[in-house]
């Protein structure tokens, strides 16, 4: 947000700050080309592995390697856009914070999250150091340190565009960036007690997350200051996050996220809403059947119900009003529809939550479905109990209406269908399959509809997607670190000990999880929340005797419900937004379905047959 202009600038500095500006303008559009191009590659590596295995038996050298090397540039490409945009991962808590207070408090949260980016950039620059006289390669003679040099370069701009940001005041800009010089000063030069030092650091870092510092800078600190206090070189901290790139299935991600941008940018949300309401908006409260299947579908592939939301709302909520819904339950039921959506495969969090907790992805697809069933009934019951008898607003179905709706949205339609039988067909690996829905995607909304426009839209599209990936694999990599000195340190063990000298029945495990679960749900989002706590959980819930497919069709579920939790879950957030409504309005018109869900919820933890059914029956 600029500041208004209090008096006439004089010419000279009018000219000045328009050339930095049109300066920025074209760097940035420069960045978004970089990133595009890297993520384009991304697409066609794994494709082209398809059609040369397919054709002459023979693929690419170092296939799998090379695309998991253009993951970790795509990561960091896409965090430094973030860090642009003002868009990095944080603690949603923070939107409650208001007022001049808050300014201050986000100027000093961004002077410790640029002090941590600029260590983070320094033990990066030295693990670089490192490889480059080791002189190893990849396919084709590519030097491994060409690659890794993104690491201190991605942590560097990082740090300087949190400075730039951090105060849209040139005065608070300089005071950040003497406040980041001191801290980076004091870590790295000054003679620190151990015994002292990391309490007082680990609070200062507690305020910097509750201040709006990005998520990233929290766990990354966290690392770095338990890493120096045991005398780990902190260069251990680059080591583990190019250590992301050893995991075969890490592409995955963006290559489904990248899916549903496309199915999100174009007119997709449109054409399914006009299938869903031909087929089932005849019936008494068919405008609900509508809103939740075509809300569930959307996260599916976007794997955000707060995206869903402002996507879909504004054609969901003048079809519910229109059949006889009042405008609270209405609002209520787009605002909870996506739920189900985040336990159905290619979801973007069962995706994560499976790479975080090593679990195989098709377990985690099979462990979802009747949770995912189950959520969508008690959704659709709820909904459908809101709609008021309105004898005039019944209609009978139109074939020809139907048929065109169905035929316009095919390609939509099939889109799960791509994933789905390569990889039980066996056609193909995850990551390829990944590629192929992007690309079937891309085609779809770029040559068959035409609703994107290659030259102007496809780099947006690309980038916009690129910065969400990069914030989660920013994350994921520091959270990496973390979770390997904490490993390291026995501590998984010795709270496992904790926790079973405490509680001795599973059921009051899982009970008490549930709890813990939700309120991590309201302030933090999915994506953080998966790689942060899912590796301390993991090893409590096997020694409970938890099935890990069951245990993260919990954790998604409880997280996806917090989105929901009155006064702070994110999703409440994204509705008043959309849909200009006082907080007050939101929370009340989602509270019944909030409880409604809960049971599922509830039905979910203590049924596990539930999740572990269907694996069981096909294994």
């Amino acid at each position: 947000m600029s500041l208004p202009l209090s008096a006439i600038r004089p010419a000279s500095l009018w000219s000045a700050h328009s050339d930095v500006n049109t300066a920025a303008k074209w760097l940035a559009a420069a960045e978004n080309v970089l990133l595009s191009s890297f993520f384009g590659l991304l697409v066609l590596l794994p494709l082209a592995e398809i059609v040369l295995r397919a054709t002459v038996g023979i693929g690419i050298q170092g296939v799998s390697s090379l695309v998991q090397q253009l993951t970790l540039i795509v990561g960091m490409l896409g965090a430094a856009v973030a860090a642009r945009e003002k868009r990095l991962l944080a603690f949603s808590a923070t939107a409650l914070l208001g007022g001049r207070f808050t300014q201050t408090a986000r100027a000093c949260a961004a002077a410790m999250a640029a002090a941590t980016s600029a260590i983070l950039c320094a033990a990066s620059m030295e693990f670089v150091a490192v490889e480059r006289t080791g002189g190893g390669t990849l396919a084709y003679d590519i030097p491994v340190w060409l690659v890794q040099s993104i690491l201190p370069l991605g942590f560097g701009v990082i740090g300087a565009r949190l400075l730039w940001n951090a105060s849209e005041h040139p005065a608070g800009k300089a005071w950040a960036s003497l406040a980041a010089g001191v801290l980076i000063a004091i870590v790295l030069f000054a003679p620190l007690d151990p015994g002292y030092t990391v309490p007082t650091g680990l609070a200062v870092l507690f305020a910097g997350a509750l201040f709006g510092a990005p998520l990233f800078a929290v766990i990354g600190g966290i690392a770095l200051l338990l890493l120096w206090s045991t005398g780990v070189p902190l260069a251990s901290v680059a080591v583990d996050h190019y250590g992301l790139t050893s995991n075969p299935t890490l592409p995955a991600i963006p290559l489904f996220t990248l899916a549903g941008y496309f199915l999100a940018e174009s007119g997709a949300p449109k054409r399914l809403i006009e299938v869903f309401d031909a087929l089932f908006g005849r019936f008494r409260g068919g405008a609900a059947l509508v809103t939740v299947l075509a809300s569930t579908f959307f996260t599916c592939f976007t794997g955000a119900s707060g995206v869903t939301i402002l996507a879909l709302g504004g054609l969901t909520m003048p079809l519910l009003l229109a059949s006889g819904f009042d405008r609270r339950p209405a609002l209520g039921l787009i605002t909870g529809g996506g739920l189900p959506g985040v336990l159905l495969f290619p979801a973007l969090p069962l995706i994560l939550y499976a790479i975080v907790a090593k679990a195989s992805i098709e377990s985690m697809f099979l462990g979802g479905l009747m949770p995912m069933l189950l959520m969508l009934a008690i959704t659709l019951g709820w909904g459908l109990r809101q709609h008021k008898a309105s004898p005039g607003a019944r209609r009978k179905l139109d074939p020809d209406r139907a048929a065109r709706a169905l035929w316009s949205a095919k390609w939509e339609l099939a889109l799960p269908a791509v994933p789905i039988f390569m990889l039980l067909g066996g056609l193909a690996t995850t990551v390829e399959a990944a590629a192929a829905t992007a690309l079937y995607a891309f085609i779809a909304a770029a040559m068959i509809h035409r609703d994107v426009r290659l030259s102007r839209d496809v780099p947006r599209i690309m980038s916009e997607c690129g910065l969400l990936v990069g914030g989660i694999l920013l994350i994921l990599g520091v959270a990496l670190a973390l979770t390997n000195f904490l490993v390291d340190a026995q501590v998984p063990d010795h709270a496992v000990e904790w926790v079973k000298g405490r509680i001795e029945s599973p059921w009051v495990f899982l009970l008490f999880l549930n709890l813990f679960l939700l309120a991590v749900g309201c302030v933090m989002d999915i994506f953080s929340a998966i790689v942060v706590i899912a590796p301390l959980l993991v090893p409590i819930g096997l020694a409970y005797g938890v099935h890990p497919v069951h245990l993260g069709i919990i954790f998604l579920a409880n997280l996806e419900l917090g989105y929901l939790t009155p006064p702070i879950g994110i999703n409440l957030f994204f509705a008043s937004y959309r849909f200009d409504r006082p907080m007050t309005e939101v929370c009340r018109s989602v509270a019944p379905l909030f409880l409604a869900l809960c049971g599922g919820v509830l039905a979910i933890t203590f049924l596990p047959w539930l999740s572990t059914g269907l694996l069981k029956m096909l294994h």
